[in-house]
């Protein structure tokens, strides 16, 4: 578990290494083109079968990929690894305080809006911008897991995943096309944008399956909690973004308001089976 945090936080520094040569548009074709290759031989998903129901939330799933992980990485681009992924990691935490009625969860809302703004500490010189591309990406990430839970529940398995996954990369391939065109990209950058793609899509998918048969989901979704301080620590070690001491503190905020919210009922619920995989643990 926590390896596939790892992994997930690595990847997306490589893929912020190859900004420069083929910007954030570049790396994230070249991830959905690899998730794509990853999830559908596994899940093989058969779109010919799927009702018009079925296509409204593919298509709407295909697009909140598309938005999710371009927002995610232009964000990335302008405000640094670490900061951009905590404050995406608002989304998954909106969903689960939402479908609380516990006072303790309601008050992690607050803890972590504290959080974030000793986080962005606001001011004249704050990258406004790069804050609302990391606060759109949380949007599309609470929308994904939404989708996804709706998509579960008509198809069986990842197969909704799967067919959003290649549905998306089809419509990448002409978005591709021009701007590699326009952006010719070098061996290096397609290598780090591939590393990217396998390292923050297939590695955490196979050791999130792995260790979803050995630990109940909501420990789970303890651990991948974390994900907040590995993007700051893979943003320090492989990107040299350090954080100042503000801004480590307002990721510790929202980071025990995850954790608090996550860890409620943990040792009453049951173990789960390996293709229980759902968007709240695993993005696409």
């Amino acid at each position: 578990m926590l390896g596939s945090s790892m992994s997930n936080q690595a990847g997306a520094a490589f893929g912020a290494m190859a900004f420069p040569m083929i910007g954030p548009v570049g790396v994230v074709a070249v991830r959905q083109f690899v998730t794509a290759l990853v999830l559908v031989p596994v899940a093989r998903p058969r779109l010919s079968s799927l009702h018009r129901a079925d296509w409204r939330l593919v298509l709407a799933l295909a697009g909140v990929f598309s938005v999710m992980n371009v927002s995610l990485y232009a964000s990335v681009e302008r405000i640094g690894l670490g900061l951009a992924v905590t404050l995406e990691f608002l989304g998954p935490l909106a969903v689960a305080i939402a479908s609380s009625r516990r006072a303790l969860d309601l008050g992690c809302a607050g803890l972590a809006a504290v959080g974030v703004v000793v986080l962005t500490d606001p001011g004249p010189t704050s990258d406004g911008v790069g804050v609302a591309l990391a606060l759109v990406a949380a949007a599309c990430w609470a929308s994904y897991i939404l989708l996804n839970r709706a998509l579960g529940q008509r198809l069986p398995g990842i197969r909704g995943t799967a067919s959003a996954s290649l549905v998306s990369a089809v419509v990448w391939v002409p978005v591709a096309v021009v701007w590699f065109l326009a952006h010719p990209p070098s061996a290096a950058a397609v290598g780090l944008a591939i590393a990217c793609g396998l390292l923050s899509s297939a590695v955490p998918y196979v050791a999130d399956l792995l260790a979803l048969r050995r630990v109940p989901a909501q420990l789970f979704g303890t651990l991948t909690s974390l994900n907040p301080v590995w993007a700051a620590v893979a943003g320090w070690l492989l990107l040299h973004q350090a954080l100042h001491v503000h801004e480590w503190v307002g990721v510790a905020l929202i980071v025990t308001s995850s954790l608090v919210v996550s860890t409620r009922g943990l040792a009453a619920l049951p173990r789960v089976r390996p293709g229980d995989v759902t968007a709240q643990q695993r993005r696409g």
